[in-house]
């Protein structure tokens, strides 16, 4: 892949010591370059960054501007923190953005965040993706409810949506199960379909029972 067909991100940051100083190694394969970006993040609509990561304290306190400035922008954002509680993380995915907690993710999950985020994939990790699970399960629908959710969609379908919301991309996806990354994207179009979700943020909400599906 060439320099210019990698990606440029822009990080948001409010004063916290940045996880990984050496992210990205010139060798990334995906990101290019970082764009450092003080608040109050004015900058950021000058830049023409593809993805921004905003890394803080608390996203309950920077979260909101920034998604003031960025919907002027229509670029996609992917939030590090040390909140790994589930109030945190839930806002932040309700929200259509990526959530990685500080300390449990490395620089190359780092670098397959940034991608996701570019095609539409909120990813997660792992600590993350609990906190939405745990989340999802107190806010969950009636068993009988999730019965007819896993009805409308194929066994196959149905090992996408688990993998999917376990905070894994397109292309992840397809290695664990053996497809292609075109076959997970056409299921993946046929279950937002089936489940009357906008995004993949919906299709995992409604998976978890978090949301309601409007048609049954």
């Amino acid at each position: 892949m060439r320099s210019s067909e990698r990606l440029v991100v822009a990080v948001a940051s409010a004063g916290v010591t940045w996880p990984h100083e050496n992210w990205p190694p010139p060798d990334d394969p995906y990101v290019d370059r970082v764009l450092h970006v003080p608040p109050p993040y004015h900058g950021l609509a000058e830049t023409t960054a593809d993805v921004v990561v905003l890394h803080c304290e608390d996203p309950a306190v920077s979260f909101p501007g920034l998604l003031d400035l960025l919907r002027t922008r229509s670029v996609p954002a992917v939030v590090v923190s040390p909140r790994r509680d589930t109030a945190a993380v839930v806002e932040v995915f309700q929200a259509g953005a990526g959530y990685l907690v500080e300390g449990d993710h490395c620089p190359e999950m780092m670098s397959s965040a940034m991608v996701a985020a570019t095609v539409g994939h909120t990813y997660l990790s792992p600590s993350a993706c609990d906190a939405l699970r745990e989340g999802a399960r107190r806010m969950t629908a009636s068993d009988e409810t999730m019965e007819r959710l896993r009805a409308m969609l194929s066994p196959r379908e149905q090992q996408i949506m688990e993998l999917l919301s376990t905070g894994l991309g397109a292309q992840q996806i397809g290695q664990r199960l053996r497809l292609s990354e075109k076959t997970v994207r056409n299921n993946l179009s046929n279950i937002y379909a089936k489940l009357d979700a906008r995004s993949g943020t919906d299709a995992v909400l409604r998976w978890l029972g978090a949301t309601p599906v409007l048609r049954t």
